[in-house]
């Protein structure tokens, strides 16, 4: 009986299954690369309706970020600052640069300034940004030096892993609650030593379990 299908077939269903796998292996790559806050979310820089300069404010004038994030230290979110607080200065300062009239506007309607938030989280993740703060985790390690971007920017990939590396590796991360604002701030020689007595006084152990997150 003669035979329907040529040796040559053999090589050809090997050849295509290696090359099945290899597709299927390239377009995992794809979507784990293309497809990750990495790629996705860092860099996100979104215009804002006010030409408002952190490197103006907090770089070159050097205003503490508390004075316009107020609650940082205390609350679950950090706030974005009310038009009240941008008009402490801009009474006086700046009455006629156009770029501040987005927020005389807001001063005399009484309508809220709709910033564009930069920093956003799934609502199925927990994140307290007081308890960081206490823990000594500085603005830098989250938000990057906001004292040299004139239009804020993601930094950093926000991701679980991302978050995961830190409670696993917290130490270089960590420094006096005094040098919280500072993106200045270097790690002194001792600092490993610093660190040790500090996540022993404040009894730092950051969470890995699913629930610390995902509540």
């Amino acid at each position: 009986m003669a035979q329907i299908f040529s040796p040559k077939m053999n090589r050809f269903l090997v050849n295509l299954l290696i090359g099945s796998g290899i597709a299927v292996l390239l377009v995992v790559l794809f979507f784990w690369y293309y497809g990750s806050p990495k790629y996705t979310d860092v860099g996100y820089r979104p215009a804002q309706p006010v030409k408002f300069s952190h490197k103006l404010h907090a770089g070159d004038l050097g205003m503490d970020c508390r004075y316009c994030h107020s609650q940082i230290e205390q609350a679950q979110f950090a706030n974005i600052p009310p038009t009240q607080t941008c008009m402490n200065c801009h009474q006086v300062v700046g009455v006629d640069n156009p770029n501040v009239d987005p927020v005389r506007e807001s001063w005399n309607t009484g309508k809220p300034i709709e910033w564009v938030r930069v920093h956003m989280l799934p609502d199925y993740a927990y994140f307290n940004h007081a308890a960081h703060l206490r823990a000594g985790v500085g603005c830098i390690e989250c938000h990057g030096n906001v004292r040299q971007m004139d239009l804020i920017e993601q930094k950093q990939p926000l991701s679980m892993a991302w978050c995961l590396d830190c409670h696993r590796s917290p130490d270089t991360r960590l420094r006096p609650l005094a040098e919280l604002t500072n993106m200045e701030w270097t790690p002194p020689a001792d600092h490993a030593e610093w660190v040790a007595r500090f996540k022993t006084e404040q009894k730092i152990n950051p969470p890995e379990d699913c629930s610390a997150c995902h509540r």
